[in-house]
Order: C-alpha cells, then sequence, then structure tokens
C-alpha cells in the first residue's frame, strides 16, 4: 500500500503541511498557521490585502448589499464628493487653462501640442489596483509628467509626457457611494472643472509671468501631489454596516496567531515529543537557551510566507483585474455589443467639437460687431463658465427627482444646446450675445449627467471601462473641432458657416442619442401586440 499523505493545505491540494512544517523549524509553524497565512478560495479578496497593508479593495457591490450600508447617500460619501471635486479642479482646471502655456509653446516650438487621455487604460488599473490606487498612481505621473515636460526640447517631447491622469476614479468612486442622488453627488464633483478653469488660469498666468514657462511647470507639478490626497480620502465600502462579522471581529482582519501563542504551542509540541520519549530530559535551562535561536527562525519564517502571501495575491489581483478589463472590451460580454453605448460612443465624438466652437470664435465675433468695450468689462466667455457651474448643480438636482427619468434631461439639455449654437451667429449685439452664451452655458452642465447615464447604459460594475472610452471619445472630437472649426472659415471667410456646419453634425450626433427611445418604445409596442394577440 502506498504510505498515505498529511493534511493539505485548502486551496492548494498540492503543498502538504508535513512538508511546510518539516521546512520551517518544526514546529514552530503548526498547520493552523499555515492555513491562515497562504490564500484559499474560500476568502475574500479585501482580507488578505488588509493583512499586508495594502487596501485597494473596492469591489462594486450589488445594489441591494449597498442600499443596507450607513455611508450610501451620506456619511462618508460626501467625502468622496469633495475627493472628486478637488480632482476635477486639479486635472480638469489645469487642461482648461492651458490656453497660457499653449501661448509660450507656440512662441518657442511654433507649434501646440494637446494632452491626450489614458482613459481606456485607467479602467485596467482601477480593475487591478482599486480607485484608491488608482487617482494614487494617477497623482504621481500626473506630476511626473508636470517637471518632466519642463525639459522638453521639442513639441514631440510633451506628447509623451503631458495629459496622464487618473479623473475616472473619482468619478466611479462617487457613483459607487451615491444612489438616490447620483446626478446632484456628480453635478456638485463635476463644478470643480469651471473652479479650476479660473483658478488655474491665474495661476499658471502668474508663475508664467514671474518665474517663465518651465519653471511654472515645476511648480504646477508640486501642486499637482495633492491628488494624491484626494486619492487618499477615496475609501472603499466596507463589507456591512458596522464593518465586523457577528463575532465582533473585523473581517477584514484573518485570525493571526501572536508570537507568544506560536511559541507557547511550539513549547507545547516539544513536551508531548518528552512525554513519548521517557529516555530524553531537557532542563529548563536548555528550553531558555534555545528560545532566541527559535524565535529568530520563527520570525524569518514568517516573513518569508508574509512576501509570498503579497506576490501571490498581487498577482492574483492584477490578472483578475486584467481578465476583467479585456472581457469588457473583447470578450462575449463586450461593452461594444451593448448598441446603445456605441451609439453613445458617436454621440461623444460629434458633442465636444461643437462645445469648443464658442470658445474658439467668439472674440473675433465680438472684434466683428465692434463689442471689444463691453466684453472687456464681462467677458462672454465668463458668462458660459459661469452659468456651466449652476446648470451642472440645477441639472442634477433636477434629474434626481423621482418622477424625473435622467435620460430625458439630458436630451433636453442637448437639443438646448445645439438650437443656441445655431442662433449665436445671428445675434449681433451683446446683450443678445451674452442670453444665448448664458443658454450654451446652462445646457452644456450635462456633462454632469454623463457618468449617470453611462452607468445606468452598462451598470456600476463596468463603469470605470465605459467612462473611460467616453473620455477618450470627448477628447479625440475635442482635438478635431478646433481645426475643422478654421477649415470651415478659411473656405467661406465667415464664422457663420462654423457654427452651422458643427451644429449639424451635432444633430448627428443627437440622433444616435435617439436610439434608446426608439428601441424602448419598439419593444414595448412588441408587448403590448403580444399581450393582445394572447387574449
Amino acid at each position: 500500500m502506498c504510505p498515505s499523505k498529511g493534511p493539505t493545505v485548502p486551496g492548494h491540494p498540492g503543498l502538504e503541511a508535513k512538508f511546510l512544517q518539516s521546512k520551517f523549524s518544526g514546529p514552530l509553524l503548526s498547520w493552523d498557521l499555515i492555513k491562515n497565512l497562504l490564500p484559499t478560495k474560500s476568502w475574500k479578496m479585501y482580507t488578505s490585502h488588509e493583512d499586508i497593508g495594502y487596501d485597494f479593495e473596492d469591489v462594486p457591490k450589488d445594489k441591494k448589499t449597498l442600499k443596507s450600508h450607513p455611508n450610501i447617500d451620506g456619511g462618508w460619501a460626501w467625502m468622496m464628493v469633495l475627493s472628486s471635486f478637488f480632482v476635477h479642479i486639479l486635472i480638469m482646471g489645469s487642461q482648461m487653462a492651458l490656453g497660457v502655456l499653449n501661448v509660450e509653446w507656440l512662441e518657442e516650438f511654433h507649434q501646440s501640442p494637446w494632452p491626450d487621455s489614458m482613459g481606456p487604460f485607467i479602467g485596467l488599473f482601477i480593475n487591478t489596483c482599486g480607485c484608491r490606487g488608482t487617482a494614487i498612481i494617477g497623482g504621481l505621473v500626473n506630476s511626473l509628467g508636470w517637471v518632466l515636460s519642463a525639459y522638453a526640447a521639442n513639441i514631440h517631447y510633451l506628447f509623451i509626457t503631458f495629459g496622464r491622469d487618473g479623473l475616472p476614479a473619482g468619478v466611479v468612486m462617487v457613483g459607487r457611494y451615491f444612489q438616490k442622488r447620483r446626478a446632484l453627488a456628480q453635478g456638485l464633483s463635476t463644478t470643480g472643472t469651471g473652479f479650476g478653469t479660473f483658478l488655474m488660469t491665474v495661476l499658471l498666468k502668474y508663475l508664467c509671468a514671474e518665474y517663465g514657462w518651465r519653471n511654472a511647470m515645476f511648480i504646477q507639478g508640486a501642486v499637482s501631489l495633492n491628488l494624491c490626497v484626494c486619492g487618499a480620502l477615496m475609501r472603499p465600502l466596507s463589507p456591512g454596516k458596522e464593518g465586523k462579522d457577528p463575532a465582533g471581529r473585523d473581517p477584514q482582519v484573518p485570525p493571526a496567531h501572536s508570537t507568544e501563542s506560536v511559541k507557547s504551542s511550539g513549547q507545547l509540541g516539544r513536551a508531548d515529543e518528552k512525554e513519548a520519549s521517557p529516555g530524553r530530559e531537557e532542563t529548563l535551562g536548555d528550553l531558555a537557551d534555545q528560545a532566541c535561536p527559535e524565535e529568530a527562525g520563527h520570525r524569518k519564517n514568517m516573513c518569508a510566507f508574509r512576501v509570498l502571501k503579497m506576490v501571490s495575491q498581487l498577482t492574483l489581483r492584477v490578472r483578475k483585474g486584467f481578465r476583467e478589463w479585456y472581457s469588457g472590451y473583447f470578450g462575449a460580454a463586450s461593452l461594444f455589443t451593448n448598441r446603445v453605448f456605441v451609439a453613445f460612443i458617436f454621440w461623444a465624438l460629434f458633442a465636444y467639437s461643437s462645445f469648443v466652437i464658442p470658445f474658439i470664435h467668439l472674440p473675433e465675433i465680438v472684434n466683428l460687431y465692434n463689442l471689444s468695450e463691453q466684453n472687456d468689462v464681462f467677458p462672454l466667455t465668463s458668462i458660459i463658465a459661469i452659468v456651466h457651474i449652476f446648470g451642472k448643480v440645477i441639472l442634477g438636482i433636477v434629474a434626481d427627482l423621482p418622477c424625473i427619468s435622467v435620460w430625458n434631461v439630458f436630451l433636453m439639455a442637448n437639443f438646448t444646446l445645439v438650437l443656441s449654437i445655431f442662433l449665436l451667429p445671428l445675434m449681433h449685439t451683446y446683450a443678445s450675445l451674452a442670453v444665448i452664451c448664458a443658454l450654451i452655458g446652462f445646457s452644456s452642465g450635462y456633462f454632469s449627467l454623463m457618468p449617470v447615464v453611462t452607468e445606468d447604459l452598462v451598470g456600476i460594475e463596468h463603469l470605470a471601462n465605459a467612462y473611460g472610452i467616453i473620455i477618450c471619445a470627448n477628447g479625440i472630437s475635442a482635438l478635431l473641432g478646433p481645426p475643422f472649426a478654421g477649415w470651415i472659415y478659411d473656405i467661406t471667410q465667415k464664422y457663420d458657416f462654423s457654427f452651422y456646419i458643427c451644429g449639424l453634425l451635432y444633430l448627428v450626433g443627437i440622433l444616435f442619442l435617439l436610439i434608446q427611445p426608439c428601441i424602448q418604445i419598439i419593444e414595448q409596442s412588441r408587448k403590448k401586440s403580444m399581450g393582445g394577440t394572447q387574449v
């Protein structure tokens, strides 16, 4: 008969407890201790991460679990809004204020870059490291990008070093902490873009005037390190209300053996061996002499197991995150199999290019109609920016009303914006232009509803990947919009046609948004017809 094997470690069928005990100081490491040190299939991921000192866990929970949590729609959830607000100030505010640096780059390089986005890859980092880890890493990378860009010798260097961020992490965390007030929370957090535009424009102008653009980017890199502080505030939701199991213990900390308990158990094991071997007797002094080297060996073994455990868990985490990210883009359950979401991407490609047109051509229109004096007192672009802030909050409040559909508010805001773009070239006085600019600013507040609409389309578990795609589409649209508008002006020598053509493109994007209501109407009519047939 084959010799029987000793007990194996759960989750590691090829690993015998006897083998581990024989390799590491005999009875000092018991089988119970080995079970607690090695990862098993039945453990939750956050158990081991907390034990090794890393808190990467913020895996989205289902809505039934989240509703009972005290921090949903209150408590620490508002700290998520504050954190995301400052993230928008530091990232989006800096990008919107790049016109200051753009002037300096044009003088030195005779070209200007446009910051790109790592949006599609942010989902990979969130699935792997969680929102907190992604935000902190994104803050470090963003700060490093500012510093490295200060050494730019040509415009191609800036394309590599500039524009890396971790913005979607804040948006995803706000989405996880809010259910009833999602639109309001996202609206409040995204108002940081408007405030950041004002603050960062003033800051960069002052720094460039006093220290030059290269030193200004050094200082801005130091300011961007505050993104790490914002990321540290993104605390993941705990599993339960009190964060403890029925026995009163913290579920994130597995039962661990202290040094004294392990030591005493080891001594107890040696006492049993002495009773089994009456011919061997050890004095108390011999045990005391052996305590120090045994304890040192035990510490080495503990360190080795903790390193093994950390590497194992992080490897599993990376593989799981990459698998989820890959399946979200290229797998059978890919986001691109969602027809409504694909239509939403096409809308994003057409929409943002039209939104930036007023900011490009308004100064020329003001000069064309001799409105410079009035515009200097209160610039029309400032009217758009200020009303844009209030639009985000008000549209968020309206969209959260129980009798209002977020999608309908989103559509109405888009129709108002495209109508304002068509009407703007027809206005020839400062007062009429100010009214149209106020409409543009208010209706463009729908940008705060984009995370909510995206979540409704794909679910909270896919929000990171989906919102990253939308941000990337907006970036491409903003990159192509200004040269396209300039090309139209070069051909027609009129600014009016830039607004009309971009408005038509915006209408095409809105037609893609109408796909979802059309699908719903078709499904409802089909259900009614089937019900009538059965009757």
